[in-house]
């Protein structure tokens, strides 16, 4: 385990963007969660299956849970005027069996429910957890996998730094690792 990321934790830190807030999970947030995670259009290109109850709820406490472990984790992603919840993004260490290893790098991720697809708030609130994690981070450059035949996905990454990295497989389906490239 000596490889993992681990930072000091202070508490989940609140970003706020021009139109966002990234927050830290709160119960409230469930539903929603829950309501995203069964989306078969918002999974269609992470995993193509929808979570039930149970594994959305697992999931939730995984992504809240890192924060005092890793002193790094997801953000709740909500609209600064009202409120509504958009989706998560953040940074996560999976310990994933996948070929190159990444560990000791922190793994961004984002996803959104589907009334907040298309409207620029991924690249925005990744923008700001970039800006988040690589004051902290130091050398360890954060990647991300994602579908290889997303090109929304690959651009969200493109926005934030990322170029393209080696594909892969991961859990036998073709996957693409986004490598951050710091600028010269």
């Amino acid at each position: 385990m000596d490889e993992l990321l681990t930072i000091p934790f202070h508490g989940v830190p609140e970003l706020v963007t021009d139109r966002l807030i990234l927050r830290g999970f709160e119960r409230e947030d469930f539903r929603p969660f829950e309501a995203m995670w069964a989306d078969p259009e918002v999974v269609k290109h992470i995993s193509g299956k929808v979570s039930n109850r149970e594994d959305s709820w697992r999931r939730l406490l995984s992504l809240a849970g890192s924060w005092p472990l890793l002193g790094y984790g997801y953000w709740v992603v909500t609209d600064r005027t009202a409120g509504q919840f958009l989706g998560t993004v953040g940074f996560g260490e999976f310990l994933r069996d996948i070929s190159p290893l990444f560990a000791g790098r922190p793994e961004a991720g984002w996803v959104f429910a589907r009334h907040a697809h298309g409207k620029g708030f991924a690249t925005e609130a990744m923008k700001a957890a970039m800006a988040w994690g690589l004051a902290r981070f130091g050398d360890a450059c954060p990647v991300a996998i994602v579908d290889p035949d997303y090109p929304a996905t690959i651009r969200v990454g493109e926005k934030c730094g990322f170029v393209k990295g080696p594909l892969t497989r991961y859990h036998d389906e073709p996957c693409l690792i986004l490598e951050y490239l710091p600028p010269d």
